[in-house]
């Protein structure tokens, strides 16, 4: 069995909105999550997105009920206009990326830096946040937050990025299985469907 790419950033609250719901689908499945943070602003350069403050007003205002809708679909808090956003993800994203490396399970440590910004108002770009979620999943926050200093973790971060163009992906929070791109949390569901299915990924030709 193939298992999912995913490309998120930490500051994305679509990435937040989706990832339990992935996890849940990748346990039911027993597939295997391939996590890759990358440089959102990176992909939008080719995707031809813009970031939420220079979307047209009727485009932000949407995103704002968006948020709220599907917060309460999936039974989740949020608060839309969080204290701390925009706020730079670049050390959350590298702390993941150093973890790995590290020969540790990512996922959990994202959830919380996920609520962290979407639900506790809390700022991810301040290492004394970051090293408290860490500690609080069993890892050596020190260690860590060493690593995601380190020019690998960027580099690595950077290669990540030119992956998701690569696999046509659009934005954040992107799913790839088996070279198909579901763009979007709520694609998940479609993934979970391509999964019991065992279809052929789909092509545009």
């Amino acid at each position: 069995m193939s298992a999912i790419d995913y490309y998120f950033t930490s500051a994305s609250p679509f990435s937040y909105l989706g990832h339990q719901p992935l996890r849940a689908v990748a346990r039911k499945h027993g597939v295997e999550i391939n996590v890759k943070p990358v440089n959102l602003p990176g992909i939008w350069q080719v995707s031809g997105a813009l970031p939420p403050a220079q979307r047209p007003p009727v485009r932000q205002r949407l995103r704002l009920v968006e948020l709220q809708r599907i917060a309460d679909y999936r039974g989740m808090p949020i608060n839309v206009k969080p204290k701390h956003w925009p706020v730079d993800p670049a050390l959350a994203d590298r702390s993941v990326i150093a973890l790995q490396q590290l020969g540790g399970d990512p996922l959990s440590y994202m959830e919380r830096i996920f609520a962290a910004l979407w639900a506790n108002d809390e700022d991810i770009a301040d290492e004394q946040v970051l090293a408290k979620y860490l500690a609080r999943e069993g890892f050596d926050a020190e260690a860590v937050l060493q690593a995601a200093r380190q020019p690998e973790a960027a580099e690595i971060r950077e290669q990540n990025t030119n992956e998701a163009i690569s696999a046509d992906a659009v934005g954040v929070p992107t799913y790839v299985l088996n070279g198909e791109a579901f763009f979007g949390q709520d694609r998940v569901e479609y993934l979970d469907h391509a999964l019991a299915k065992g279809r052929a990924p789909f092509t545009a030709g």
